[in-house]
């Protein structure tokens, strides 16, 4: 089984009706899938991986001396002494940082801002065009699931990247890259490295590699897409696994609502609400302490008592 390659640009012509149904395949059955000529122009990613990538060198430094690469050298040198070791279960083997509107930003390399706020005013225009395909393949209004997100307009939804690096590991057996999870948010559009996999997402039980495409962005849905589909899409868990060989560059944007949105699953008069209603606030301090571990006790935590 392969992760769905959609071809974006064709949801505008004569095979829009495909299209459609294979954006549907991709929420439904896999809650990941890969676009291609999704209208970024390839100029800009390339731009991105460079800056990117250049961030990264002046980081390495730092990296290999943080607690990552410190627990996983102690743990070789203890098997060294003939100790008994466990896989490390608690960490990740991972350098990141996050861009959103209101953080400070690296100034170096110095074409680093002005690109990824390019990249980001472009990425947050195709999460809203996948919003409207999931809208019209659920059924509801066109903008229904945006309107949500934004509390009917009143609120920004939170819009934030994530640009990590997976720096090649001398002991993948002993560290992940990063533990499994789903994702709390709404859509998510990863820019992953095009030659360096590891990422996997699960399905019917088996991990899947989400294989490198040059140029794609990939989509996953998160928990409060399944909220609103009223569980027809769910959220997928997927990981990143360490490399012995090769830097993995991942730059992930997640088009979150707001904090003050409040998040219920779009049913109709006939339906039967799946999912408590709640704010997604709420629903972040609980994720934030729960975030490798089962999705539905989340759920239930931010559930509202019923009136006595």
């Amino acid at each position: 089984m392969v992760v769905p390659v959609i071809d974006f640009s064709k949801l505008d012509g004569a095979e829009r009706a495909e299209t459609m149904a294979q954006i549907a395949d991709g929420c439904e059955n896999w809650g990941f899938f890969q676009l291609v000529n999704h209208g970024i122009p390839l100029e800009l990613l390339d731009r991105v991986k460079k800056v990117c990538s250049e961030s990264y060198r002046l980081r390495e430094a730092a990296f290999r001396s943080s607690k990552p690469v410190q627990t996983l050298e102690r743990l070789v040198e203890a098997e060294r002494r003939g100790e008994a070791v466990a896989p490390v279960d608690d960490m990740d083997w991972e350098d990141i940082f996050y861009l959103h509107d209101n953080n400070q930003w690296p100034s170096d390399p110095p074409a680093f801002k002005e690109t990824m706020r390019e990249y980001r005013s472009e990425l947050k225009k195709l999460a809203e065009r996948v919003m409207e395909a999931m809208d019209e393949n659920l059924g509801l209004d066109k903008g229904r699931m945006k309107a949500a997100f934004t509390g009917d307009g009143l609120h920004a939804p939170f819009f934030g990247t994530k640009v990590s690096h997976y720096p090649p590991c001398p002991r993948p057996d002993l560290i992940t890259g990063l533990r499994a999870h789903t994702d709390a948010g709404g859509v998510i559009l990863l820019f992953q490295d095009d030659k360096v996999g590891g990422l996997e997402v699960l399905k019917d039980g088996q991990w899947l590699d989400v294989q490198p495409l040059a140029d794609a962005i990939v989509v996953n849905t998160g928990d409060q897409v399944e909220v609103l589909s009223n569980g027809r899409y769910r959220s997928a868990w997927h990981r990143v696994l360490p490399m012995r060989n090769g830097n993995r560059r991942s730059i992930a944007s997640f088009y979150n609502p707001a904090f003050e949105a409040a998040i219920s699953p779009a049913v109709g008069e006939a339906g039967a609400a799946e999912y408590p209603d709640y704010v997604f606030g709420d629903y972040m301090d609980v994720y934030n302490k729960q975030k490798f571990e089962a999705k539905e006790p989340r759920f239930e935590a931010v559930k509202a008592p019923k009136a006595a």
